[in-house]
């Protein structure tokens, strides 16, 4: 596997907290249980990559992309391509069909509401057929948890004061089939003792 030397990236997402990286790692271990083995030989697009994307550098697939306004494109594997985008402000310059999986890790609850409609439109636009969208997002009761241990110094207070949104498994659902995506091909379930909430979505 090919790997991105850290170097000075010590933590994986904006500001400091004590558990920011292991949390990271607990996502990202749970989306790669989420991946059937005959889809690492396409690609991936990780939609919210994060300053240093650790789960591209875990995930085995033939080829990597990940998108993110803050992300930093130093010291990329080979297999990896990096830009930084904000997509709420601008569709992904990719083709249609082009990803086998597309992952949102920790993301989902930082899209203003009104633009969520049109960036999961354009998710679906860019998988392939057969492909799978992944969400992990925290569950609704969580908030006030997720506040005190920023305030605690645990997460990133940068990252929880920058959610937009606390919305529910139902209502997350509702958003993937107005985008596109078939009641019956959408899957979920919680983990972190059901702080988190994960979806996959199959086109």
């Amino acid at each position: 596997m090919n790997k991105m030397n850290k170097g000075k990236h010590d933590n994986f997402t904006r500001g400091e907290g004590l558990f920011e990286n292991f949390l990271a790692k607990q996502r990202a271990a749970l989306a790669n249980r989420l991946i059937p083995e005959k889809l690492r030989k396409g690609r991936i697009l990780d939609i919210g990559c994060g300053t240093y994307p650790y789960f591209l550098t875990v995930a085995h697939f033939k080829e990597k992309f990940g998108i993110d306004y803050s992300v930093n494109s130093k010291g990329i594997s080979k297999n990896m391509v990096l830009k930084k985008i904000n997509m709420e402000k601008t569709s992904m310059p990719f083709k249609d069909g082009y990803f086998n999986v597309i992952t949102m890790l920790a993301v989902f609850e930082h899209i203003n509401k009104d633009k969520l409609q049109a960036v999961l439109k354009d998710v679906r636009r860019v998988l392939s057929k057969d492909g799978l969208f992944i969400i992990t997002t925290p569950s609704p009761w969580s908030d006030k948890i997720l506040h005190l241990m920023a305030r605690s110094g645990l997460i990133s207070q940068e990252e929880i004061h920058d959610h937009k949104h606390n919305m529910t498994r139902a209502g997350i659902e509702s958003l993937l089939t107005e985008a596109g995506f078939k009641r019956q091909n959408i899957k979920k379930g919680y983990f972190e003792v059901f702080l988190n909430m994960w979806f996959v979505a199959k086109k």
